[in-house]
């Protein structure tokens, strides 16, 4: 880039601001919203030349959500609950565990989730398993 485009382009910061970090909230949605419309016009496409816009959006807002909104610690047990309350389910609608019966020995603390009820929840919740893995205290 010639250093006049350059210059021109730094004198317009509101032409690039969208390639920032977020820095508040304020921005945060901004940026939010913007890849929520993209995702919306674009959809997975990408053979359309904004594609990449989402990659970089997307790494943007994780950088903020990073430093920020961290996610707080949680057992495999109070992640289960509070996406129970969440979503209005009882020990009865979750088949991806098992029967009420191992619903609630689980919810005990009794039975540890296995590989294939984890992936089953993950998938429902649209969470990454890893999330529902037991973490060290």
């Amino acid at each position: 880039m010639k250093s006049r485009t350059i210059r021109q382009t730094l004198s317009r910061p509101e032409r690039y601001a969208a390639l920032l970090v977020p820095r508040n909230p304020r921005e945060y949605d901004a940026a939010v919203s913007r890849l929520n419309a993209l995702v919306d016009e674009i959809g997975d496409n990408p053979s359309d030349p904004r594609y990449r816009f989402i990659d970089t959006l997307s790494v943007l807002i994780e950088a903020y959500d990073n430093e920020h909104n961290k996610i707080p610690d949680a057992s495999c047990i109070e992640l289960l609950t509070f996406l129970m309350d969440q979503h209005g389910l009882s020990q009865g609608d979750l088949p991806e565990i098992g029967s009420q019966g191992v619903v609630s020995e689980t919810l005990r603390g009794k039975r540890e989730l296995n590989r294939r009820q984890i992936e089953a929840l993950a998938h429902r919740f649209h969470l990454s398993p890893p999330v529902f893995f037991p973490t060290e205290k």
